[in-house]
């Protein structure tokens, strides 16, 4: 039989059943369109992790401390102090610009306008470059103002709107708590990164978060603790060079060894292939369970061709009788599953991808539409289609020509 006569008698088949032939197919769509969407939605949120991690700034280095409380009475031990990151500046080769960030919230006030619950981020000069945020109007703070810890800031652009409308901000004083601030420049608009609204910040020089907003009965003795220190790397420098620089000194400082460390040292590829790892394995989770849908449509694909091959005996009795050969009634058996099969793929491919747009629209996830998930499912979907469709085939192609033309 010619493989064209063969799609011919098998779309004949299927179009005379076609409430069946649907209901049949079903499986096969919502099988492949899970596939699709599934991965979509993990590709999505591994693609905004790495956008977010990406978005701290480029070829940086993350040191974290270690905090640690002492028992009843004792100073707390341990972790990352101020000092360590002006140590890291100084004495490490290959280093652009380090970064501390101290968030507090306070109140904002300028003449009648009451902002309250307002992020204040203590930083060093460092920032707009680790950051990638650009001075809209005015200017960031110097290295001397932090040192002498001037009381100024620098606005975001949404605060600055809020708080001054139309006028220039640039020059103006705001109450921040309890504490007056000069308004030395305003940041281009960067937006909202993941969870964080830069633009609805106030920019202070860290040293003026110490005195002001944060209090630390310990700091006299240990100096200012911080959670982590951003280190911006010369693209041309080595990076693992400069990590076991930054180790060996803070070491030193901490009079720790590398076993006992108060503090951790990673990279954004570190991070990114982390989380890269975690979202793979749940996305392999994901395309396996939606695999079940496949595996359940093509059982009901067996199972209605079984039903065909029983209706169709006397058919196949005639077609035996006439010459047809026991591969021409297998293979066109065969394609006719593999049809429902197929057509279901292509429909499922349709609702899969319109699935994880519309998705993407609706919720506040992000969806990626994954071409290698694409061809996995349709690829599946083909698979089972032959898989499950050649036992009632073969069924039909054993059939005895003279006990199926005596089947009523």
């Amino acid at each position: 039989m010619k493989p064209s006569e063969a799609m011919r008698i098998a779309w004949e088949a299927i179009l005379k059943n076609k409430v069946r032939s649907v209901l049949t197919m079903l499986g096969i769509i919502i099988g492949v369109a899970a596939v699709i969407i599934m991965v979509a939605i993990s590709a999505g949120t591994e693609a905004t992790i790495s956008e977010q991690i990406t978005s701290l700034g480029s070829n940086l280095v993350f040191v974290q401390g270690s905090f640690q409380r002492g028992g009843p009475g004792q100073i707390p031990t341990g972790g990352l102090v101020y000092d360590d990151a002006a140590a890291i500046q100084d004495n490490v080769s290959g280093v652009v610009s380090v970064v501390v960030e101290q968030n507090s919230s306070e109140t904002v006030k300028v003449g009648d306008v009451t902002l309250e619950n307002v992020e204040l981020l203590g930083t060093t000069t460092g920032f707009p470059s680790v950051r990638d945020m650009d001075i809209a109007e005015g200017r960031y703070f110097s290295e001397k103002e932090l040192e002498r810890k001037s009381k100024v800031a620098v606005l975001g652009s949404t605060i600055a709107e809020e708080l001054f409308g139309d006028e220039n901000p640039i020059g103006q004083t705001i109450t921040v708590g309890n504490t007056k601030l000069v308004v030395i420049g305003v940041f281009e608009e960067k937006g909202l990164v993941g969870n964080t609204d830069f633009d609805s910040r106030v920019y202070l020089p860290i040293s003026v978060v110490f005195q002001k907003f944060i209090f630390n009965p310990f700091a006299r003795f240990m100096g200012d603790n911080i959670r982590m220190v951003y280190v911006e790397v010369d693209p041309a420098a080595n990076l693992d060079d400069i990590i076991t620089q930054i180790e060996l000194l803070l070491i030193k400082r901490h009079e720790v060894t590398a076993d006992t460390a108060d503090f951790a040292i990673t990279t954004q590829q570190d991070i990114i292939a982390t989380q890269e790892s975690t979202t793979a394995a749940f996305r392999s989770l994901l395309a396996w369970v939606a695999g079940v849908s496949l595996i359940v449509g093509g059982i009901g694909i067996m199972n209605i061709m079984l039903v065909s091959v029983t209706e169709r005996t006397r058919e196949i009795g005639i077609r035996q009788a006439v010459g047809a050969t026991p591969s021409d009634i297998r293979i066109q058996f065969l394609t006719e599953a593999l049809l429902l099969s197929i057509v279901g793929g292509l429909i499922g491919i349709f609702v899969g991808v319109g699935g994880s747009y519309i998705f993407g629209l609706i919720s506040d996830m992000r969806t990626v539409i994954q071409a290698s998930s694409i061809l996995l499912a349709f690829g599946s979907a083909a698979i089972v289609g032959a898989f499950f469709g050649y036992y009632p085939a073969n069924r039909a192609a054993q059939l005895d020509p003279i006990e199926a033309l005596r089947y009523e």
